[in-house]
């Protein structure tokens, strides 16, 4: 496929710097280099906080439930041929000790060291190795099922996929290409490819994520066979190699081939990832007609099939995406693993791109998705994501299994706990989405009290220092603190789209200022050490409406400040209320609540008399509600529906990422609106 030239333009030669070691995503072309962990730091603020509560808490105590778990266990006894009695978990266990590895990799390439005993867990996953590379403690082995037998539910190449990804992290991490670890993952891969590749099993697996790992893989070694068969899988899906299931071949992306597909459909996590691999392979390959079907693919279901906080995926049966539009509230499954998937696929499609589009997208999902999933102590979390959560539940014990994904209290653990590893790597890597480089300049896409330090070209050093209290606060200062002498160069900052509508300003080193829209905004001069760049964003309350095909929330507004989006809880409410006893007057604009730190927002509304708790009416209001009596919920439009005047009170929303660490509580995003 031949290439364009933007695309040309972005790969590294000669006159570029190496690139940084120690990435997550390392493309070999694109639009943008991406920026490795040893080259931004995060140093204060939300996300500074979210990683010192990950590293503290979080990775270790996804060791300890692991190991108590018996899924650490599995391949001790699989080395000691004791696994088919002793085997604990389902079978795509093993990955989670895949993802835990994973994310100490990148944890520990920022200087810290997670309370995770690394040696001991890769020794473990290396003695279960089999000598023609294949790794799986759930199939295989005496008394179990032969490999390969199940691709439609085995995960056997989806937990490849982790392991390999762990390789590559801890490779680049200790930039060391040969450690264990990555041993492993090489050899796995070898196997794969063996057994995988033209005239092996031409198949593909039900989970799909081998396909980032080979990418990525290959880009670490140099290996070109790995990207062929990364190739061969996503050229394969789609063509009826799976078994048509319970839920038919589009929950596993394999009813129709990825070129030819219009919109992201099926399990949303597979969907997601699938894409993700694609656009690795594309920008490789430089295969514009397979970029340019991921992006088709991406648009739609951006603008269809995706809540207001970024999150993917309506069905809780088959954890799939819906129709367009269909996105109820108290049904949105919105997983947590879903929300992790979408980052990674738009972090890929702004590195081939360079539309600041795909940036809107990460940031919405990383402050009201992934952020939202864990605790704020970091040891309980959100399997589901819902927007409307119509019960109180117990908060679980500190040693409960949930057997499934519900969306009450965050738990401890789940049979199925993809969710708190996929956080935990996500946490662990997130300084290298804030910014990427090209031969002309850094380009600042997520924001975060920070430090920058890269070469744009050989000898032309760069270091800029980013201090911010987004989102709390709209302000952005980036100061210059090394820069080449002799040469012009251009800072680029992603101007939201959540501005539109409202006034974002710029002001340059030489006191120039600016209205920008959103975007992306540039400044390019010969900077000087101590220049500085402020971007003064609009952060305040806004209310939101919703495309009225989306007919579950018909009736309803819901407020976002900044990219956060905000919601009821009863905590908040008078005498406890439940969140289903309020409207709210969409008339008077919305407003900070009384807190410095922007977490809180008031919004104008009433209380009704009903109480969704009691059969009663309420005795606390003066509030009356006629209906409440009537033996049948419907009635003729002609008949009176006005209630009596609701005493108006003061509605406090919280940001969306924060509902639930107060206890047991009912929440809403979407608030039902007086007169609409």
């Amino acid at each position: 496929m031949k290439e364009n030239e933007e695309t040309k333009a972005g790969r590294p030669s000669s006159q570029n710097p190496a690139p940084s070691a120690v990435l997550p995503v390392s493309p070999t072309r694109g639009r943008l280099r991406p920026l490795g962990l040893d080259e931004v730091s995060i140093t204060g603020g939300f996300w500074a906080r979210r990683r010192h509560t990950n590293e503290t808490a979080t990775l270790g105590h996804c060791h300890d439930r692991m190991e108590r778990s018996g899924w650490t266990g599995n391949f001790r006894a699989a080395a000691e041929g004791r696994v088919q009695q002793d085997r604990q978990g389902r079978e795509f266990a093993d990955s989670e000790i895949y993802k835990l590895l994973e994310a100490t990799a990148w944890q520990s390439a920022t200087g810290t060291a997670p309370d995770v005993d690394v040696t001991a867990l890769v020794g473990a996953v290396a003695a279960a190795q089999e000598p023609d590379g294949y790794l799986n403690t759930a199939f295989g082995r005496p008394g179990q099922h032969p490999r390969y037998s199940d691709l439609e539910w085995g995960h056997e190449l989806y937990c490849y996929g982790h392991l390999i990804q762990a390789g590559v992290a801890w490779a680049r991490a200790r930039g060391e290409s040969e450690g264990e670890l990555t041993k492993v993952a090489r050899r796995a891969a070898d196997h794969i490819c063996a057994t995988f590749g033209r005239g092996g099993i031409e198949r593909v697996c039900g989970h799909p994520l081998i396909e980032t790992a080979l990418v990525e893989l290959a880009r670490l070694t140099g290996e070109e066979r790995y990207l062929a068969q990364a190739a061969l899988f996503v050229d394969r899906r789609g063509h009826g190699t799976l078994a048509d299931g319970e839920f038919g071949r589009v929950y596993y992306q394999d009813d129709l081939p990825v070129r030819e597909a219009q919109t992201l459909r099926g399990h949303a996590v597979r969907a997601l990832y699938l894409a993700a691999g694609a656009v690795d392979v594309a920008v490789e390959t430089g295969d514009e007609e397979l970029l340019a079907a991921v992006v088709r693919q991406w648009e739609a279901g951006v603008a269809r099939r995706t809540y207001v906080t970024g999150g993917m995926g309506s069905h809780h049966r088959d954890e799939s995406f819906g129709d367009d539009f269909v996105l109820p509230p108290d049904r949105a499954y919105s997983e947590t693993c879903a929300g992790v998937a979408s980052v990674q696929l738009s972090w890929r499609l702004l590195l081939a791109t360079g539309e600041p589009r795909f940036a809107d997208l990460a940031e919405r999902t990383l402050f009201n998705v992934v952020a939202t999933s864990p605790a704020e102590h970091g040891r309980a979390f959100f399997y589901a994501n819902t927007l409307h959560r119509r019960h109180r539940s117990a908060v679980p014990a500190a040693d409960t299994v949930s057997p499934g994904a519900d969306p009450g209290p965050r738990a401890p653990w789940f049979a199925v706990s993809c969710c708190p590893t996929n956080v935990a790597r996500t946490l662990a890597q997130l300084p290298a989405h804030l910014a990427t480089a090209d031969d002309h300049g850094i380009q600042l896409h997520q924001y975060a009290d920070a430090r920058i330090a890269t070469f744009l070209t050989p000898g032309h050093g760069v270091a800029l220092r980013i201090r911010t209290d987004y989102p709390a606060d709209g302000t952005v200062v980036v100061h210059v603190e090394r820069s080449p002498s002799d040469r012009p160069w251009t800072v680029s900052l992603r101007v939201p789209a959540w501005t539109a509508g409202a006034t974002a300003r710029l002001t340059e080193p030489d006191g120039t200022r600016r209205t920008v829209a959103p975007g992306t905004v540039e400044v390019t001069r010969v900077f000087r050490p101590g220049d500085e760049i402020r971007l003064e964003l609009p952060v305040r309350p806004r209310w939101i409406d919703a495309d009225p095909r989306v007919d579950a929330v018909r009736g309803t507004v819901a407020v976002q400040r900044g990219p956060r989006v905000y919601c009821a809880e009863s905590v908040d409410l008078p005498g406890g209320l439940d969140v289903d006893a309020i409207r709210v007057d969409p008339a008077v604009d919305p407003r900070d609540g009384p807190d410095a730190a922007g977490d809180t927002v008031v919004v104008d509304g009433r209380i009704t008399a009903y109480d969704p708790r009691s059969s009663a009416y309420d005795p606390r209001s003066t509030a009356y509600d006629a209906r409440r009596d009537e033996p049948w919920p419907y009635r003729p439009l002609d008949a009176p529906t006005a209630p009596p005047e609701a005493d108006r009170v003061e509605i406090t929303l919280v940001p969306y990422h924060s509902w639930a660490n107060r206890g047991p509580s009912t929440m809403r995003v979407w608030l039902p609106a007086d007169d609409r």
